[in-house]
């Protein structure tokens, strides 16, 4: 399995109790999701390894208390402090104004007039507000992404227009006293 076929589903944490148990702490909206997990993949030295569950139960909302099947004390020991992953192919299909951050990389931003505000080159998920980064005329903008203001996702034209404030693209594209 590629890392890039794949998303990041949370990390181990910590050991739970003497039977060899693991902590998955998840990276998710939806916990719920994952009770029934039967196997994910763990990066160890750049390599997704498969670990397949025996059980699980949750440990709190958001973790989940594991065990391995044919588990070691070095494979515990091995998954320890790592990061989890599973296939984009197991992710619940949204529709409708949601969508997963990897599956808009690429898609257009339009304004409410359909103006063009650029090409998504990434998404920035490391701050309190998440913000779509998008490329125009050659320069870098910034379009917070803020649920209110998605009007419509669409994915066969890969676009996502939004309402935008009034002069937040002009700021990026005003010049700069360098530029002159």
């Amino acid at each position: 399995m590629r890392k890039e076929d794949c998303y990041f589903l949370g990390k181990i944490t910590r050991r739970h109790g003497l039977a060899g148990n693991v902590i998955l702490k998840l990276d998710t909206d939806q916990p719920e999701l994952y009770n029934k997990l039967e196997s994910i993949f763990v990066e160890i030295n750049g390599l997704l390894v498969p670990f397949f569950i025996e059980k699980s139960s949750w440990s709190k909302l958001d973790a989940l208390n594991i065990a391995f099947k044919n588990s070691s004390e070095a494979l515990v020991e091995q998954s320890l402090g790592k990061s989890v992953y599973l296939p984009l192919a197991t992710l619940p299909k949204l529709s409708g104004k949601k969508f997963y951050y990897h599956e808009v990389i690429g898609f257009n931003i339009l304004d409410e007039n359909d103006n063009d505000c650029g090409v998504i080159r990434s998404i920035n998920d490391q701050t309190a507000q998440n913000y779509f980064v998008t490329n125009l005329d050659g320069k870098e903008v910034v379009i917070p992404i803020i649920k209110d203001w998605i009007l419509e996702v669409n994915r066969e034209e890969r676009f996502i227009k939004m309402q935008l404030p009034e002069g937040l693209i002009d700021v990026f594209l005003v010049p700069s006293k360098k530029d002159e």
